[in-house]
């Protein structure tokens, strides 16, 4: 199977600065760019100094340097969990990037750089692939959760510590005698009663002569009124009798 056209990627800003990521969709198991550069050989002492985050170790002895800026395959970003991966061929002294997943435009490609890259470069700074994100995530989220719990289980005990105070509180008080009020507030409560009873009773009795009085005198004038009508009909009386004599 021929490598993809370059027309299917691109690079472009990442998370971890610079990926490289797919234009068009691109097939499961299709080979999709050479990682490439200078030949670097363990027996040669020149090469013994070269030292960079680009170097891909084929075996004991060879080593490509992918550097090189016409490398576009080394801007592919290492992932937990990739999407692709290396294809190394050591007789041949190549490696070819092939992938392992259906991938969609404008996801990035990514494979797995392998433990000793990942020992030396990565774990010191944290690995900031999306695998990676989401583990860190759900420890922050499970280390918040815990905080709280801990935080409302001392809340609780707190407020259990408070309601058993205040009940030994309230024991400690319920055993205290109450104080006896003093004699001179008593009797004065006593007479203050009593005066009031007094002065009602006067009134209720002064206003109950007054009624009797009332009537009585309404009585008295009826009678008087009654008479004169009486003195009257005996005048008339009196004169029909001279008439007649």
């Amino acid at each position: 199977m021929p490598l993809l056209s370059n027309d299917h990627y691109r690079v472009g800003r990442s998370k971890t600065g610079l990926g490289l990521f797919a234009l068009k969709p691109i097939k499961k198991g299709a080979k999709i760019i050479r990682y490439f550069g200078p030949l670097l050989d363990a027996h040669n002492k020149k090469h013994d100094g070269i030292e960079n985050k680009y170097l891909f170790e084929l075996n004991k002895r060879w080593t490509i340097d992918g550097s090189v800026r016409k490398n576009v395959a080394r801007y592919i970003n290492h992932a937990c969990k990739p999407n692709a991966e290396s294809d190394v061929n050591p007789r041949k002294k190549r490696v070819i990037i092939r992938a392992i997943k259906n991938i969609e435009p404008g996801e990035e490609i990514n494979y797995d750089y392998g433990t000793d890259y990942f020992k030396a470069y990565l774990k010191p700074i944290g690995c900031k692939c999306v695998s990676c994100e989401k583990k860190r995530k759900k420890k922050a989220a499970e280390a918040r959760a815990e905080k709280a719990k801990l935080k409302l289980k001392a809340e609780r005990k707190a407020q259990a510590e408070a309601e058993k105070a205040a009940r030994k509180a309230a024991k400690a008080a319920g055993k205290a005698k109450p104080e006896k009020p003093s004699k001179p507030e008593k009797v004065a409560k006593s007479k203050a009663p009593k005066a009031v009873k007094a002065k009602t009773t006067a009134k209720s009795k002064g206003s109950s002569k007054a009624v009797k009085t009332k009537v009585v005198t309404a009585k008295a004038g009826k009678t008087k009124a009654a008479q004169p009508a009486k003195t009257t009909s005996s005048r008339k009386t009196a004169a029909s009798k001279s008439k007649a004599a």
